[in-house]
């Protein structure tokens, strides 16, 4: 069956747009990386939440390559990246917070864990079809 030929640009438009886009991504997220950079040599010191903010930028980076590569996005990337900005925010302003906001951060934490654990697990008993098929050659038993 022949694609319709305005489809067929259509989808190479927004393949490009989407390549554009992650593109631009990794360059603002490279500049940002170099503005913390400066940041700190200016001020001469290193703190626990300037390398969790680089740490947020390398997982950005990692899911920028690992979509230009393969075409799909891992849901745990943006969990672990929210899970270390929680944590980087709890660090930053926990003085100012009170005991509700540092529950609600921690719990907010705790739930995106669980949701890595689950979709961790869900992953590995319920494979997608390509993955299934390679785990079930790599489960069988020799001879068979």
């Amino acid at each position: 069956m022949a694609q319709d030929p305005q489809h067929n640009q259509l989808s190479r438009a927004l393949l490009f747009i989407e390549k554009a886009g992650l593109i631009i991504i990794a360059v603002a997220t490279i500049i940002a990386v170099g503005h913390e950079i400066v940041n700190m040599v200016h001020i001469r010191t290193v703190r626990l939440a300037d390398l969790l903010l680089l740490f947020i930028y390398l997982e950005v980076l990692t899911m920028v390559g690992i979509y230009l590569q393969s075409g799909q996005l891992p849901v745990r990337m943006p969990m672990y990246i929210a899970m270390v900005a929680l944590a980087r925010y709890l660090i930053l302003d926990m003085k100012e917070m009170d005991w509700r906001q540092i529950l609600a951060v921690s719990s907010a934490t705790l739930i995106l864990a669980a949701a890595v654990l689950v979709v961790r697990y869900g992953h590995v008993r319920y494979p997608y079809d390509k993955d299934d098929e390679a785990g079930q050659a790599a489960r069988r038993e020799p001879g068979e």
